[in-house]
């Protein structure tokens, strides 16, 4: 049995993040490099909830830096989805395939990226693959 991850040091600021940071920053974050706004439908709800990420590429692979760990409510919506679209800068891309992993060494990610990680403890991500199908535009 794999041992528990960690939380993540950053997860103590997530009602703030959540409740004021987010819906300010979903005005203009997705024209920032590096950041994007993921879109999914609540999973209980049925509403479509839009949360800023930070965004990473790997080949034709998203992933995304669990800032706050796998049990937040934008992955769960994701993950019983099987899917999400993504809008960066003007174009908006539909994912599909979620999977979570750990990566206590963050070797995906650029090394800058990978310090500040590890610092904040982070190691859990999710990766999503683009559909084979045109983007949604």
């Amino acid at each position: 049995m794999p041992a528990p991850v960690p939380l993540p040091r950053t997860r103590f600021i997530l009602p703030f993040t959540t409740h004021i940071l987010n819906p300010f920053t979903l005005l203009f974050v997705h024209r920032l490099p590096g950041f994007a706004i993921i879109s999914h439908r609540g999973r209980k709800s049925g509403v479509i909830h839009r949360t800023p990420m930070n965004v990473f590429r790997d080949g034709g692979d998203y992933l995304f830096a669990l800032t706050y760990g796998s049990d937040v409510q934008w992955v769960k919506n994701v993950m019983a989805a099987g899917e999400a679209d993504l809008r960066v800068g003007d174009k908006t891309i539909h994912l599909t395939d979620p999977q979570l992993f750990v990566d206590p060494q963050r070797r995906l990610m650029p090394l800058p990226v990978r310090l500040l990680l590890g610092v904040m403890r982070l190691s859990e991500f999710l990766r999503m693959r683009v559909r084979s199908a045109h983007p949604v535009e």
